[in-house]
């Protein structure tokens, strides 16, 4: 049940919509269950919400779903604009919209397709601020982070904004994608210090991947083993007195199985992880499913908090808390055996 205080947010968000709320639609589920309509989902979804005169047209979104189709809808849309790329817009974070997408769009993803579900409760506090941490992995669009976020928003009403890949703001590909300043209205906060800072000092409840990219990179073989952490987000929650909450996330591996990550294609074209595996030919035919992944059940358990510095005048070494963060690392990585002992 969506809390009073996410309906209110909610109730506030169509005040301003175009008549009311999105409504999930036959066309929609019909999205839902064939992978190249998942772009579909999300661009319909904003577009209820925001004037977009440079988005996607019902042409081009019928040719998403065809094999081959999505480059002719980008030849269409680039005509229409007349040959030029989307405008590359700047958005401020709406936690109004980020509520109506989250019960609109991903209640119906989290609950029958990535079938998430939170364990241990009884660890999550009362409220923020809060880093919450989690293993990242899945080689694919970032599925776990959102479905944590939206579990923990259902259980607890909190607004959590997830530390996001620079390329998520900013790379070609997603501003073709998705709408330009997408990532920054539902929330997203750029993975640069100063960014994470600015954050940290506004006290607000952040999603964080402690193992950085490489969690992403580390391929199929290395599935399920923790990569080294960064230190970073342990010396902000020293700073700012700001406790960390650790999150065990089992199923995310499979969001994107059998991958590698070619690492030199992937610097040419500028992403931060290309993966390749068997479902790589069927992306050549509707590029459409990059937002995609395979259907899994993403199980979370809360990990009891990890309070923070509390002594004004402590401010760790980079070395103490490097020491601390891979203590972190090895704790949760006992944690992950244990769970897929017990799978």
């Amino acid at each position: 049940m969506i809390n009073q205080h996410s309906e209110s947010l909610l109730n506030s968000q169509l005040e301003n919509a175009p008549g009311k709320g999105y409504i999930f639609s036959w066309f929609d589920w019909f999205c839902l269950w064939y992978p190249p309509g998942w772009l579909i989902l999300f661009n319909r979804h904003w577009q209820h919400y925001h004037t977009d005169p440079d988005g996607w047209n019902w042409l081009e979104y019928l040719l998403f779903l065809i094999p081959g189709g999505f480059y002719l809808a980008i030849l269409s849309r680039w005509l229409r604009l007349g040959f030029r790329s989307p405008r590359k817009e700047v958005g401020e974070f709406d936690p109004k919209y980020q509520q109506a997408f989250r019960s609109e769009i991903l209640a119906p993803i989290v609950k029958y397709y990535f079938r998430g579900e939170l364990q241990q409760v009884e660890n999550l506090p009362l409220t923020g601020p809060l880093i919450v941490t989690m293993n990242h992995a899945g080689m694919c669009f970032p599925w776990d982070f959102l479905t944590l976020g939206y579990l923990l928003s259902e259980a607890k009403g909190w607004v959590l904004q997830p530390i996001a890949s620079t390329a998520l703001f900013e790379h070609p590909w997603v501003i073709w994608w998705l709408p330009p300043k997408w990532s920054q209205v539902l929330g997203g906060v750029r993975a640069e210090l100063d960014d994470f800072e600015a954050a940290m000092a506004e006290e607000k409840i952040l999603l964080y991947a402690p193992e950085g990219i490489r969690g992403l990179v580390k391929g199929w073989r290395s599935r399920y083993q923790l990569q080294k952490f960064d230190v970073s987000f342990i010396q902000l929650s020293d700073r700012y007195h700001i406790p960390i909450l650790p999150v065990v996330c089992i199923g995310s591996e499979f969001l994107h199985p059998w991958a590698i990550n070619f690492k030199k294609l992937q610097q040419l074209v500028k992403l931060p992880f290309l993966p390749f595996s068997p479902l790589m030919f069927v992306l050549l035919l509707f590029p459409s499913m990059g937002i995609w992944a395979m259907r899994t059940r993403l199980r979370y358990f809360i990990g009891p908090l990890e309070p923070a510095e509390l002594d004004n005048h402590s401010n760790k070494g980079r070395a103490v808390a490097y020491q601390q963060a891979q203590q972190l690392r090895e704790k949760l990585q006992f944690q992950i055996n244990q769970f897929l002992g017990k799978s």
